[in-house]
């Protein structure tokens, strides 16, 4: 049961930050106009989930398959293709 997330995700090809929070079933994430990554500032992911009886590994894989690598990047350039 999530309660609560909150973070801050570099998406490929955009300069600012996506910045998202969620209580419950309620979601709110845009591109901050203000958070720009820097030039020498590492783009990572930071989330942050608040709730009960959460499967730390099952979070982690499934947002690992959604990381842009080279073989998640031959899955998307197979979709598009169709």
């Amino acid at each position: 049961d999530i309660y609560r997330m909150k973070g801050v995700l570099a998406i490929k090809g955009k300069q600012n930050k996506f910045v998202y929070q969620a209580v419950h079933m309620i979601f709110d994430g845009t591109f901050d106009p203000d958070e720009t990554w820097g030039p020498d500032e590492e783009r990572v992911n930071k989330l942050v989930f608040i709730g009960k009886n959460l499967d730390k590994q099952a979070l982690t894989s499934d947002f690992k398959g959604c990381l842009i690598s080279p073989e998640n990047q031959a899955k998307i350039d197979e979709i598009e293709k169709v």
